[in-house]
């Protein structure tokens, strides 16, 4: 009876163990652009780690009093939007249904 668990055992887990096999495409796709748009996503949410800034970046304590005494009298500007876009618009065209 012990054998018998033992070759059970032992094919239960060939099957299982035979999911396991690696897929030629994962390791070599073939194609030089795989994965392109997931490394353009990521690279385009990376900061500069270094950035060059042409003038030395200066610091004011009156400056800095000046923008707590707006923020206290609660006469803070309103901040400006920046557009994102550059005026591209998309749409497309329904296809109508050819009913004769």
């Amino acid at each position: 009876m012990n054998t018998e668990k033992k070759i059970i055992f032992a094919s239960a887990a060939a099957i299982l163990f035979s999911g396991c096999t690696t897929d030629s495409i994962l390791e070599e796709p073939g194609d030089s652009t795989f994965g392109e748009a997931n490394r353009q996503t990521m690279m385009a949410q990376v900061v500069n780690p270094e950035p060059v800034y042409v003038d030395p970046m200066t610091t004011s304590g009156e400056h800095a009093a000046d923008a707590i005494e707006r923020y206290r009298n609660n006469d803070v500007p309103d901040p400006t939007g920046e557009s994102t876009t550059s005026g591209v618009t998309g749409g497309s065209g329904g296809g109508g249904s050819g009913g004769n």
